[in-house]
């Protein structure tokens, strides 16, 4: 049994309210009521109820959708009395088309504001945790491509309301997308670079990173199409996400800023080796930044042409302290060296001339 039917049956007793109009201003009638009292339980008693809760979002979403939503209501009304009082089999069509058409773009409207609210609230507490642009570009990004999705999705759906066949438009959407698609190409790879970028936290602003193409520096921004590295000679460099999304990236923050140091030096044959370790071992553990844990440690490597050949390693706590430290080390080891006696031996060759008879 439908509508029409359940009112002829209840307003049967009535006589003066036995005809279309009538039944079309109850139903009209019905849903205005029906809005109102919406109204007054979303302000009496759902507005308490969200206020009780610890985030705001719920009270931004129920300020945003009450409009929408009490307007949708009192269209449902005017669609219902329109379509049953309105015999006219074209203008009933029409008038219910745009009234359904109507109905849809607000609840668009509801749509659009919830997901704002819900990018808004979520994506910004999110980029606050990060120091790199690219999620302030994507919050904008994502929203305008929701709104655009939303806009076709509605779109499509009036279209079908007014009986209009969508094939040829779908194609012709699909074509023009291909299109744009091959046009933007590398720009769009850029994006979905910089996207899985920030999503595989390969790296942050203020990290020093190495690309496999050589590029080398202290990462100062990354943005939604490129990457600004800064050099040691204070170059800037722009890199394309896109590049880097696909390259082997070495990230000396990651897994923490400590950093291993490595000093290469050689001794003339004939120098005790374990008097050596004990000297560059004693002189390294001097240095003030140097870390206790690891331990710093000596190696003798090989026995080289010219030289009995040494490495020291030791760690320091910032990698930024790395160079610097390096330059320290070498200095106080070849003071070391010469101090208790070891020669540093300069590259020699041997030459044995055979005399002839």
């Amino acid at each position: 049994m439908d509508l029409y039917s359940i009112l002829n049956q209840w307003l049967a007793p009535i006589p003066f309210l036995q005809n279309k109009i009538a039944h079309a201003i109850i139903i009209f009638l019905g849903f205005f009521i029906l809005s109102k009292l919406f109204v007054f339980i979303t302000e009496k008693i759902i507005v308490r109820i969200v206020k009780k809760t610890k985030t705001k979002v719920d009270d931004l979403i129920l300020d945003a959708i009450r409009g929408p939503i009490t307007t949708i209501l009192v269209l449902f009304g005017l669609y219902l009395g329109s379509s049953y009082l309105i015999s006219h089999v074209k203008a009933n069509f029409v008038i219910s088309s745009i009234l359904f058409s109507a109905i849809l773009v607000f609840f668009l409207i509801i749509i659009q504001r919830i997901s704002k609210i819900l990018i808004d609230h979520y994506g910004t507490k999110w980029a606050k945790k990060t120091k790199s642009t690219i999620d302030d570009a994507i919050l904008p990004l994502l929203k305008k491509i929701l709104n655009v999705i939303f806009i076709i999705l509605i779109g499509l759906w009036i279209l079908r309301i007014w009986n209009i066949d969508i094939t040829g438009v779908l194609a012709g959407v699909g074509i023009a997308g291909l299109a744009i698609g091959f046009a933007i190409k590398d720009s769009l790879g850029n994006v979905f670079g910089g996207i899985s970028l920030l999503f595989d936290k390969a790296f942050q602003v203020g990290d020093m990173v190495e690309i496999e193409s050589g590029v080398k520096g202290t990462v100062v921004d990354v943005g939604i199409r490129s990457t600004r590295i800064k050099n040691f000679d204070n170059e800037l460099m722009i890199v394309p996400n896109g590049q880097l999304a696909n390259s082997r990236i070495t990230n000396y923050n990651q897994p923490n800023i400590q950093a291993r140091v490595v000093v290469e030096f050689g001794v003339e044959y004939g120098s005790n080796p374990d008097n050596v370790k004990k000297v560059i071992l004693s002189t390294i553990k001097s240095i003030k930044n140097v870390l206790k844990d690891p331990a710093p440690s000596v190696m003798f490597m090989s026995m080289a042409d010219s030289a009995l050949v040494f490495k020291t390693y030791f760690w320091v706590a910032d990698i930024g302290e790395r160079f610097s430290t390096k330059e320290n080390a070498t200095n106080l080891i070849y003071k070391a060296l010469n101090k208790a006696k070891i020669g540093i031996p300069f590259p020699t060759q041997t030459v044995y001339v055979k005399k002839q008879k």
